[in-house]
């Protein structure tokens, strides 16, 4: 999954995002799971003092968890990591 262009979707303003989308991308961005608790997946990241928590809801990511990501990101200025991309 090129990480490249599914940050540019979420940023286009889609509201379809799948879950497994989301979870590529928050881990592009250095966030790491640190525990599943139901439906909420928390991850963590080693610079950031707060956490991110993504649901799963029929396969689909939540539209208000992606955007509190992209504050995130945008706050503490996280780097999107290219390795791995497939194109």
């Amino acid at each position: 999954m090129n990480k490249k262009k599914l940050l540019q979707k979420v940023l286009s303003g889609t509201r379809n995002l799948r879950f497994e989308e989301a979870r590529v991308l928050v881990e592009a961005f250095g966030f790491r799971l640190q525990r599943v608790s139901g439906s909420h997946h928390i991850f963590v990241h080693p610079d950031v003092d707060k956490l991110v928590n993504l649901q799963e809801v029929g396969g689909q990511a939540k539209l208000y968890q992606i955007k509190q990501l992209l504050r995130i990101v945008e706050q503490y200025r996280l780097q999107l990591d290219q390795g791995d991309d497939d194109e």
